[in-house]
C-alpha cells in the first residue's frame, strides 16, 4: 500500500484495525490542520526508507470513535502498529528521522 496522500473521511472500525496483519501506520489528522500539512513531507520522506509499511490516514475530529479509542488529542498523531498492536506513537513529529526510527520498530 505504501503512503496514502488523502485523509479517509469514513474511518475503519477499531475491530478492523485490531485485526490488521503486518506493519501499518495509522495517521490521525485533518487536511486543513497546519501541523498535519507541515508533517506530510517528513512522513513522505520516511516512507522512502520503509515502502512496505501500509499507511491508513484518517480524518479525525470531535466524536470520531476511532481517534477516541486511540486517545488522540493532537494532530497529527502517528500510531505505529504491528499486527494490529500499537508499538510506537509520535505526536506532531518534527523530523523524518524520528518517523524512520519508529517505522523500524514495526517493519519486520
Amino acid at each position: 500500500m505504501s503512503m496514502t496522500h488523502t485523509f479517509a473521511t469514513t474511518e475503519p472500525a477499531r475491530t478492523d484495525i485490531d485485526a490488521l496483519r503486518g506493519a501499518t501506520i495509522l495517521e490521525f489528522g485533518t487536511p486543513w490542520c497546519g501541523f498535519c500539512q507541515r508533517a506530510q513531507p517528513l512522513i513522505e520522506s520516511a516512507f522512502g526508507a520503509h515502502p512496505s509499511i501500509d499507511h491508513i490516514k484518517v480524518e479525525d475530529g470531535s466524536g470520531r470513535p476511532l481517534g477516541r479509542s486511540f486517545r488522540v488529542k493532537l494532530w497529527p498523531t502517528l500510531v505505529f502498529l504491528r499486527d494490529g498492536q500499537e508499538v510506537a506513537r509520535l505526536v506532531r513529529p518534527n523530523d523524518s528521522g524520528e518517523i524512520v526510527e519508529a517505522m523500524g520498530k514495526i517493519d519486520g
